[in-house]
C-alpha cells in the first residue's frame, strides 16, 4: 500500500511540474503596448519644479491691506452656529477681481497667485489676510435690501361686479326684475 501512495505523489509532483515548465516555456507573453517607452533618467523630470519649491512668502504690510480689501467681495457666508463661534468650520463665497465667487473654508487660499487665506468666518463677516504674517482684511456681507412698503387700492375698485349685477355706487340698474333689488 506504501508503495502505491509513493508511486501515486511521484507521478502527481511530475505531472505537476510538466504542466508549470509546459505553460511557462509555451504560453504566449502579452504584448507591450506601442506607446510604452523605456525607463531612463531623462523622462524623469517633466513637471513644474516652482511647484514643488514655492517661493518665499512675502510679508503683507498694512498699507496694502485696503488694496486687498477693495479686490474681493463677499457674496454669502455659511457661518458655525453662535454657540460655538471659535470652530474653525464655514464656508464663505467670495468673489476675488470681479470673477465668479468659489466658496472658501477657513485656512484655505482665496487667492491661488498670492499667499492670502481665509482666517475666520462669522455670520456676517470673514476675515482675510496672509497665512504667515501679520495684517488683515474684513469683508462684511451687504445688508438685505429694505423691504417694499406701499399700500393696496381699495377691493371695490378691484373687483367688478358681472354684468346686470347692482353696482355699490350707483344702485341697481334699470330694468332690473324685482326679485333681484
Amino acid at each position: 500500500m506504501l508503495s502505491r501512495v509513493s508511486a501515486f505523489v511521484v507521478w502527481a509532483v511530475v505531472a505537476a511540474s510538466l504542466a508549470f515548465w509546459g505553460l511557462r516555456l509555451l504560453a504566449r507573453s502579452a504584448d507591450v503596448p506601442g506607446d510604452a517607452l523605456p525607463v531612463s533618467m531623462g523622462h524623469a523630470v517633466r513637471g513644474d519644479l516652482a511647484r514643488l519649491f514655492p517661493a518665499p512668502v512675502k510679508e503683507t504690510t498694512v498699507a496694502e491691506q485696503p488694496a486687498l480689501a477693495s479686490r474681493m467681495k463677499l457674496i454669502g457666508v455659511v457661518a458655525p452656529p453662535r454657540e460655538n463661534p471659535t470652530a474653525e468650520s464655514g464656508i464663505a463665497l467670495i468673489s476675488l477681481d470681479g470673477k465668479p465667487p468659489r466658496a472658501v473654508r477657513v485656512g484655505q487660499r482665496v487667492d491661488r497667485r498670492e499667499d492670502i487665506v481665509v482666517q475666520s468666518i462669522a455670520q456676517t463677516r470673514v476675515v482675510v489676510g496672509p497665512a504667515a504674517g501679520n495684517g488683515q482684511a474684513t469683508l462684511t456681507l451687504a445688508g438685505m435690501p429694505a423691504p417694499s412698503v406701499g399700500s393696496l387700492p381699495p377691493a371695490e375698485r378691484l373687483i367688478e361686479p358681472p354684468p346686470g349685477a347692482p353696482n355699490p355706487q350707483f344702485g341697481t340698474p334699470p330694468g332690473t326684475p324685482p326679485d333681484m333689488r
